[in-house]
């Protein structure tokens, strides 16, 4: 509970608790914690129900009671940890108890009761309508049942460390092989569901993901090159599961070795001016943002930097100058670009920064073929029904009746990149709207086009891939584009499909 803000103790879960271990004939003592300052002090008691204070059995999105803005729902949690029965480390307090860090306790799940909000005034009020948000950790809780603390050591994870080590030739337990399987995992699952390396969005937390796994590889003295090799393991582990992994290697190699590529240009540049940042013992914030902008180091990384040299961070200032520079170019934040046959047809580019503008061009482009090549494969029944583009990805939604196959998938995809890699030229000319949707181009049937539109042609030579109105951004030529991938077909409302396709 909380006295100062009169939240109770949450008394109606212990006694759940209570219930649990008598009907297991199990004592349910409780004890009285409040802090891991008194855990340490007193110890467990051979108690099964703790209590603890706010700072440790509460959960709210801004963190404790005092700390949450008016308006914000919280609530106590409930947790649940597994004792793995290990001897207590004495540096982390006198006595063990379930919230101690020597180790011998894993939280495996909790429940989150939200059931309180937080008024203007700074009081607390029920809500209205109240739920339990259960949160379990599925590897953790494998970890448990194989009676192995070390989650690195799970059936999922262990071909990935087997590879690092062999790669690295570093003993058990070393942070970094962690650090590089765990991210490299993660990576592939992002690559695949589209999240390709950007700075935005998920794209964001994929670069910075990838970026620290480059960092902690060649701490482990792996070399270059060698991540997407590891996400190939990955794809393998889980494609009986997760078999859109295994299917979109391509796309997640591709993304994870043009990122290593682009990070590697600054990486060592950057270490040198930490260094030298470093000598007086103290990071700015001003420093930690140059470290960012212009070396690319994500901030978490120039914090574990600071960690191991044992100098001090100006995290604040690194705040601030990031907020300064979120301010000055907010005019530039749009990062959405509407359907190709639709907002991009007025031919109005919403802001952005120059490199994202560019990608937004590829993908529109490729997006005219992409169309094209779903009508060559599935026939007239395809008709666009809108579009989607930001710097990421494109998604594009078209009438038709079923899923696609895999081989029709294969055959779109293989069509549009027989076209980049031909070198089309992308041209158009000028003609009346009606004129127009007779010549045989594809149209958006619900665009909003003015009385003189543009038919977009790519070809080579006498082919042509296709013939489409728009008013949107293009490449000159499709050499410009990249490789082009899809990452997922899905149904998008009834009758209606929906592709989302990368770059690379």
């Amino acid at each position: 509970g909380d006295g100062d803000h009169n939240i109770p103790r949450d008394a109606e879960s212990a006694a759940i608790w209570a219930r649990l271990f008598e009907e297991r004939g199990i004592e349910p003592k409780e004890v009285d914690l409040i802090t891991e300052e008194n855990g340490g002090e007193l110890g467990m008691g051979e108690g099964r129900i703790f209590y603890y204070g706010v700072k440790k059995n509460w959960w709210s999105r801004k963190g404790a009671p005092i700390a949450m803005p008016a308006g914000e729902p919280g609530g106590p949690d409930s947790e649940g940890f597994y004792d793995f029965g290990r001897e207590h480390n004495p540096e982390y307090g006198r006595n063990c108890h379930p919230n101690c860090g020597c180790g011998r306790f894993i939280e495996i799940g909790n429940s989150v009761f939200m059931e309180y909000v937080k008024e203007e005034e700074g009081s607390f009020k029920s809500l209205p309508q109240k739920n339990v948000d259960f949160g379990g950790g599925l590897e953790r809780i494998t970890a448990a049942a194989n009676d192995n603390k070390n989650i690195f050591e799970i059936d999922t994870l262990r071909p990935l460390i087997s590879e690092i080590k062999k790669l690295s030739e570093k003993g058990e337990g070393d942070k970094s092989i962690q650090i590089v399987a765990d991210h490299l995992r993660s990576v592939a699952f992002l690559i695949a569901d589209g999240a390709l390396p950007s700075n935005i969005g998920q794209g964001y937390v994929a670069r910075r993901l990838i970026r620290r796994a480059i960092r902690h590889s060649d701490v482990l003295g792996m070399g270059e090159g060698k991540l997407s090799n590891l996400a190939k393991i990955v794809a393998e582990t889980y494609k009986d599961v997760y078999p859109e992994v295994y299917e979109r290697m391509i796309a997640v190699e591709d993304g994870i070795n043009q990122e290593e590529a682009r990070f590697r240009h600054t990486l060592q540049n950057g270490l040198k001016e930490f260094k030298k940042m470093s000598v007086s013992g103290r990071v700015t914030g001003k420093e930690a943002f140059k470290l960012f902008s212009t070396y690319g180091f994500p901030i978490e990384m120039t914090m574990e930097l600071a960690m191991e040299e044992k100098v001090q961070l100006d995290r604040g200032g690194f705040d601030e100058e990031f907020r300064e520079h979120q301010e000055i170019s907010r005019a530039g934040k749009e990062k959405k670009f509407g359907g190709h046959g639709l907002i991009l047809d007025t031919g109005e580019l919403k802001a952005g920064s120059g490199e994202e503008l560019k990608q937004v061009t590829r993908l529109h482009t490729a997006t005219h073929l992409l169309n094209a090549a779903l009508h060559n494969v599935l026939g007239e029944e395809v008709s666009q029904r809108g579009s989607d583009i930001t710097p990421e990805r494109t998604r594009l939604d078209f009438t038709f009746p079923r899923k696609l196959t895999t081989d029709e998938l294969k055959e779109v995809e293989d069509i549009v990149n027989k076209a980049i890699a031909v070198d089309c030229s992308v041209t158009f000319r000028e003609m009346p709207l009606e004129e127009a949707k007779k010549s045989g181009a594809l149209f958006f049937y619900k665009g909003d086009y003015p009385e003189i539109v543009k038919i977009y042609s790519i070809g080579k030579g006498k082919e042509t891939f296709s013939k489409e109105l728009c008013g949107g951004p293009h490449v000159s030529s499709t050499s410009e584009i990249g490789r082009f991938h899809i990452i997922k077909e899905e149904a998008s409302s009834s009758g209606i499909r929906r592709i989302r396709a990368v770059l690379t």
